[in-house]
């Protein structure tokens, strides 16, 4: 077990990319293995990711700072300092949060590490399949919706 200062969190555990978002890997950096704990910093006018469902990882998000929208399942709910919310594993709920407000917008983000996952991304109709550790990733109209494994298949 480590005991690691938030101020003191080594480089290879601090993920940014070009418009200012900052993930904080917590839980990789203290050597958990079945839970992802990150703070992420969404500046304005950012999202916190992709808007996506996943089939097995469960989530929890706690608002730390700031305020922004919660875009579920097609809704957009306003959210600030205080908030928090459940995301069920196997629900398939949709979701992302988006920073509309002119701070930035801190998260805490909890999910269960799972093996196999598959994340859908609606507004792009794809799907990201997580197993053995390997991803792969198919457009929803690469998807053959006449297969079946039905053996004796009716003629």
């Amino acid at each position: 077990m480590k005991i690691i200062n938030l101020n003191n969190l080594p480089p290879q555990f601090i993920w940014r990319d070009e418009i200012g978002l900052v993930t904080k890997s917590l839980g990789a950096a203290a050597g958990s293995e079945r839970l992802n704990v990150n703070i992420d910093s969404v500046p304005p006018g950012a999202l916190s990711t992709k808007y996506h469902s996943h089939s097995q990882q469960e989530e929890f998000f706690l608002v730390l700072e700031g305020e922004g929208m919660l875009r579920l399942n097609g809704e957009e709910i306003p959210v600030s300092k205080g908030d928090f919310i459940a995301k069920p594993a196997g629900k398939n709920i949709a979701h992302t949060f988006y920073n509309s407000g002119s701070e930035a917008l801190v998260l805490l983000d909890v999910g269960s590490s799972e093996k196999e996952d598959t994340c859908y991304y609606p507004d792009e109709d794809v799907y990201l399949h997580k197993s053995n550790g390997k991803n792969r990733v198919y457009h929803g109209g690469d998807i053959d919706r006449e297969w079946s494994s039905d053996p004796n298949p009716k003629k």
